[in-house]
C-alpha cells in the first residue's frame, strides 16, 4: 500500500522546486490521499474515470478479450478457447468469474496493457506462457488476422522478447494446427458450430432451430437480469448469446434455409 496523491505531489514539486517543492507536494498530497481514502494507484485512476490495471491473474484474459474482438464479431471459437485456458490453469469457480469479467473489460479495450506486460520482463517464461496463449487465441477460428497478429507482435516489443521468437511461436502453433487452409478453418468452425447448438451434421433443419431457440432462451441476458443474476454472469450470457447467433448463422448458411 502506498499514497498515490502523496507520491505524485512530491515528485512534481521536486520538478518544480527542488526539496521545498517536494515537501510542499507531498503534504498537499497526502491531504488528498486522506481526503479521498486514496490508497493505491488504481484509486487515482478511478478517480479520473480510468479502469484499474489487470491484476497478473486478469491480465491474460484480458489480452485474449482483446484479441477475440480485434478482428472482428467475437465467435463460438473464442469463447470457447477461453474456457480451455481456465480448464488448462485449473481454476475454480470464483477464479473463473474473475476471468470471465477480465475476458470482458479486453473485449471492450479499454485497459492499458502497456505497463502491466512491461513489468513482466523479468519473467521471460511467464511472458512465454502469455504469448503461446495469445497465439492460440489468435488461431481459434482457423486463421490469424492482421490486426491479431499487429497486437501480438506489439505485445512482445512491451515484453522485450525478441520478434523473430514470437514468429516462431506462431509458426509453431499454426503447425500444431496442421496449418489448416481457409476451407479446412470453415470446416473446424462448422464443427464447433454444431458442438454449440448440440445438434449433428445431419439433424434436420426443424431440430437445428428447436435447439437454437432452446439455448437461446435458456442463456439470453434479459432472463438473467430479470431474475437478478450478477453482472458476471449477465456478461457470460451476452458472450453466449453472441456465440449462438454466429454459430446458428454458420449452420443456416451451411445447411442453406
Amino acid at each position: 500500500m502506498y499514497w498515490p496523491a502523496t507520491v505524485v505531489g512530491a515528485l512534481g514539486g521536486f520538478a518544480l522546486a527542488s526539496i521545498p517543492g517536494a515537501l510542499l507536494g507531498g503534504l498537499l498530497g497526502q491531504a488528498l490521499d486522506r481526503r479521498l481514502g486514496l490508497q493505491t494507484l488504481d484509486d487515482l485512476r478511478r478517480l479520473f474515470g480510468r479502469p484499474p490495471a489487470p491484476t497478473d491473474a486478469e491480465l491474460l484474459f484480458v489480452l485474449l478479450g482483446r484479441l477475440a474482438k480485434s478482428d472482428g464479431p467475437v465467435l463460438a471459437q473464442h469463447i470457447q478457447c477461453a474456457r480451455d485456458e481456465m480448464r488448462r490453469l485449473g481454476m475454480d469457480e470464483q477464479a473463473r468469474k474473475q476471468a470471465i469479467d477480465a475476458f470482458s473489460r479486453g473485449k471492450v479495450g479499454q485497459v492499458s496493457l502497456r505497463g502491466p506486460l512491461r513489468r513482466l520482463r523479468r519473467e521471460p517464461e511467464q511472458a512465454e506462457r502469455l504469448l503461446r496463449a495469445c497465439w492460440r487465441m489468435a488461431w481459434a477460428d482457423g486463421r490469424v488476422g492482421s490486426s491479431e497478429r499487429e497486437l501480438i507482435m506489439l505485445w512482445g516489443r512491451w515484453l522485450a522478447r525478441d520478434l523473430a521468437e514470437v514468429e516462431r511461436m506462431g509458426k509453431e502453433r499454426a503447425s500444431a494446427r496442421g496449418a489448416p487452409a481457409p476451407a479446412a478453418g470453415r470446416d473446424s468452425a462448422y464443427s464447433q458450430a454444431l458442438g454449440l447448438l448440440g445438434v449433428s451434421a445431419d439433424s434436420d433443419e426443424a431440430s437445428i432451430k428447436r435447439a437454437y431457440r432452446r439455448l437461446l432462451s435458456r442463456h439470453h441476458p434479459d432472463k438473467l437480469a430479470g431474475e437478478g443474476a450478477s453482472a458476471v454472469l449477465i456478461r457470460e450470457a451476452s458472450d453466449r448469446t453472441v456465440a449462438l447467433h454466429a454459430a446458428y448463422k454458420l449452420i443456416r448458411d451451411r445447411h442453406g434455409f
